[in-house]
């Protein structure tokens, strides 16, 4: 067992109150592994509201102020310390014998268009075997299809786009394969959260929330990560969705800059 740091600083201005609704909590699956809680503090300190969303992430509701407004974060979790368990193996449900509550995500959805890359993903992986081997070579295609960089980084960009351009941020890794593996009848749904660099090797990029999914194969759901393409150790979630428009950090209902953004996911000790 391991103890992880995790926490964040956002800061916006605002030109008039603005109502926000965030989705910054650690999620109810690791609340039992909180040493300190990620309680979100404002400053200035304005009235905050919590609500369970569809998805059962934990959101919170404020009305920030005109001018500047700080949203911060600062917990530690327990950890068990290994990398994520590896479901090459894991074997592949028909349709029909999937459980109701996994069939929207095999849908399209808002980033995720299947109906645009059904063709193409049954040309790359109608080949592959079925299950977590078929997840899996949906991985290996997307993480050497596409080049990272955060200067690719778009809020409208979609599964499509990723697919035809090849460039893009962790979130579009997480969006090509969720779409890709939706295509090929697999329910996927994205996530977000922190990941640790804990076993990886100098030099480390900025710290940032990162987006990865899960698959639904053999009874249960699955991590897969096509950004970094193998088991990581330090990884917390914080939600779940069909993509990233049901799981954004923050939802802004006015005019608003973010002056700036700082994430932090350290091993203590």
């Amino acid at each position: 067992m391991i103890k992880i740091r995790v926490g964040y600083d956002i800061r916006y201005v605002c030109t008039q109150p603005t109502p926000m609704v965030l989705t910054l909590h650690i999620h109810s699956s690791r609340v039992s592994d909180l040493v300190v809680p990620d309680h979100l503090i404002t400053n200035p300190a304005v009235p905050v509201t919590a609500y369970r969303d569809t998805y059962g992430n934990w959101c919170s509701r404020v009305v920030a102020p005109q001018g500047e407004i700080c949203l911060s974060a600062d917990a530690i979790i327990n950890d068990r310390g290994t990398a994520d368990p590896v479901a090459c193996h894991a074997k592949q449900h028909a349709v029909e014998d999937l459980p109701g509550e996994t069939l929207m995500f095999l849908l399209g959805s808002r980033y995720c268009e299947t109906d645009r890359l059904t063709e193409a993903a049954w040309d790359l992986f109608a080949g592959t075997p079925l299950g977590g081997a078929r997840v899996q070579a949906i991985c290996d295609y997307v993480h050497h299809h596409v080049s990272f960089g955060y200067e690719h980084a778009r809020a409208t960009k979609t599964a499509w786009d990723v697919f035809c351009d090849g460039f893009g941020v962790c979130r579009d890794y997480a969006h090509l394969a969720v779409a890709l593996c939706r295509c090929m009848n697999i329910p996927a749904r994205y996530c977000t959260g922190y990941l640790s660099d804990i076993g990886t090797a100098p030099p480390y990029g900025p710290g940032d929330f990162a987006a990865w999914f899960e698959a639904y194969l053999d009874g249960h759901w699955h991590i897969f990560d096509p950004r970094n393409n193998g088991p990581r150790i330090g990884r917390i979630l914080i939600a779940r969705g069909r993509d990233a428009a049901d799981v954004a950090i923050s939802n802004t209902f006015g005019p608003n800059v973010l002056r700036s953004f700082r994430v932090w996911t350290d091993l203590i000790g």
